[in-house]
């Protein structure tokens, strides 16, 4: 893997250079090297004290597993990196998922050793008859205090596996799949040569480690010679002080980052002087996000990349909303229908993937879903078409309803109201309709310029944000920028929409507390 070969020189060229800083310490590349060997020492003795230990899932070809749940980012980064340096599986466990979850990941892959500071968690995974161990953060530290430290960290092969990662963990049981050092050595050669994870270079990328995005930038960064700057949770007050003092030019966060950070650039645009480049994962990225930054950062570059954590690194996207997308050189894409036939160009189908750093498939023990096909394509079933030679994604499976015989998709309808004045965060989702099937609504988060028929809780709404459009106004906007099929024929009002932590709006759950009546319908 390239994090190691990299770590290595970096340490033997550049010791002081800054490898890991958050909230909770900072290690350059000398202290890292260092520090690796005391992790792997206490990891394993752990698994190596176990008189029956969890047999690790047969895809890792038996090199135990150990997860780590805590909330400290670089503690859990610093394991992870330390880890990577020898025979080791590592993943990275959200505390935030549901106990049930954390529960079947540990079980079903058969990890070995967790680190958790939640107690209910070792109580739950002993009642499932675990035969692993627990540590917390701070008996895991006092261990290493007094490790003898293990021999240093070196270059493995290219087809050993060294992290376990997972698909979801906030609706439905996680699926499981593995990375081996060549399929990531793969990625890091896409996110090098478009992304911009250069030596020397800092970059601030916010949020849990359990989020792919903030551990592929770990890794990218690591793997390159550069400084991974780290924090628990986003703290926009903290933005531009981090910014600025710890030399950051290169921000890696979700796209509802970009708005705090353009807020925090109105205040005080000097602290952001340095910064040059901000690359968000996902595809749906607002223009008036784009054009905002551009107006009080003129100099800072945006990418929006679009990817998966099976597959890897996809494409990219410069302008505009993020969803017509260039696919990266090497990077096969294909749209195809729902008997695996490659459909026309315009056409709405699956998209289908061919990468060399795509996962071999998903952990058997946590699913019975395919990734990949014989032919050596995968799919996370994301629904797009193809346009010019470009990319154009139009949403997961489950973001495409059929409404009165037409395929409607959801993020479509959303997007054609970015830009719309008084208009903030929308949702769409589809509800049931006894003569169509579905019908498209669409909830807006705020609160409304006209009377309004409430049900429920939702009838006090807070009116800080400013009246929403009246219902004429957002139809007549729809029409004009939408197919008659995908103007919503519902409209309603949330004070709140649900999101993840990671600041995504959760869709399901937005056409639940409609059909629970707490939203106020126009």
């Amino acid at each position: 893997m390239p994090i190691t070969g990299t770590v290595l020189e970096t340490a033997a060229r550049h010791p002081d250079r800054p490898a890991i800083i958050g909230d909770d310490g900072a290690l350059s590349y000398a202290e890292l090297v260092e520090d690796s060997r005391r992790v792997f020492a206490v990891v394993d003795a752990a698994h190596r004290a176990q008189t029956a230990p969890p047999a690790p899932a047969p895809e890792t070809a038996g090199i135990p597993i150990t997860a780590v749940s805590v909330g400290s980012a670089f503690h859990a980064a610093r394991i992870v990196a330390g880890l990577a340096g020898y025979r080791a599986v590592s993943a990275t466990i959200d505390p935030q998922w549901p106990l049930a979850h954390r529960v079947h990941v540990a079980v079903a892959a058969g990890i070995g050793l967790v680190i958790s500071d939640d107690a209910a968690l070792a109580d739950a995974l002993a009642a499932a008859g675990w035969t692993g161990t627990v540590l917390t953060l701070d008996e895991f530290r006092a261990r290493e205090a007094a490790a003898e430290p293990a021999d240093p960290p070196a270059v493995r092969d290219d087809d050993e596996a060294f992290l376990l990662l997972f698909s979801s963990g906030t609706t439905s049981d996680p699926k499981a799949f593995l990375k081996t050092r060549r399929q990531y050595r793969a990625n890091v050669a896409v996110s090098r040569a478009h992304l911009e994870p250069l030596p020397g270079v800092d970059t601030l990328a916010p949020g849990p480690l359990s989020y792919s995005l903030t551990l592929y930038a770990l890794i990218e960064c690591l793997a390159t010679g550069g400084g991974a700057h780290l924090a628990d949770v986003f703290d926009p007050g903290r933005l531009a002080r981090r910014v600025a003092a710890e030399g950051i030019t290169r921000i890696v966060a979700v796209p509802a980052v970009v708005q705090v950070l353009i807020d925090a650039a109105r205040r005080d645009p000097d602290s952001f002087a340095r910064l040059d480049l901000v690359v968000t994962g996902g595809a749906n990225l607002p223009a008036a996000l784009r054009d905002g930054l551009a107006a009080v950062l003129p100099q800072v570059r945006l990418i929006s990349y679009y990817g998966a954590a099976e597959i890897g690194f996809i494409g990219d996207s410069r302008g505009g909303d993020g969803t017509l997308l260039d696919v990266y050189d090497g990077i096969g894409a294909e749209i195809r229908d729902d008997a695996g036939r490659r459909v026309a160009d315009g056409e709405l189908g699956t998209l289908w993937i061919l990468a060399a750093a795509c996962s071999d498939g998903y952990l058997a023990a946590t699913t019975d879903a395919v990734l990949r096909a014989p032919d050596g394509w995968a799919t996370v079933h994301d629904v797009g078409r193809m346009v010019g030679g470009r990319l154009q994604l139009a949403g997961r499976a489950g973001d495409i309803v059929a409404t009165g015989g037409h395929k409607v998709s959801l993020p479509e309808v959303e997007r054609a109201f970015d830009g719309m004045p008084g208009v903030g965060a929308v949702c769409a989702v589809a509800l049931p309709d006894p003569r169509l099937g579905s019908v498209v609504a669409l909830v807006l988060e705020g609160a409304s310029a006209e009377p309004v028929e409430a049900t429920g809780p939702g009838r006090a709404l807070r009116q800080a944000q400013g009246p929403s459009p009246a219902k004429a106004e957002l139809q007549a906007w729809a029409r004009a920028r939408l197919a008659p099929q995908f103007v919503p024929r519902r409209w309603y009002l949330l004070d709140r929409l649900p999101r993840t932590a990671g600041g995504k709006i959760r869709r399901p759950a937005t056409a639940e507390l409609i059909a629970r009546g707490e939203g106020i319908r126009l």
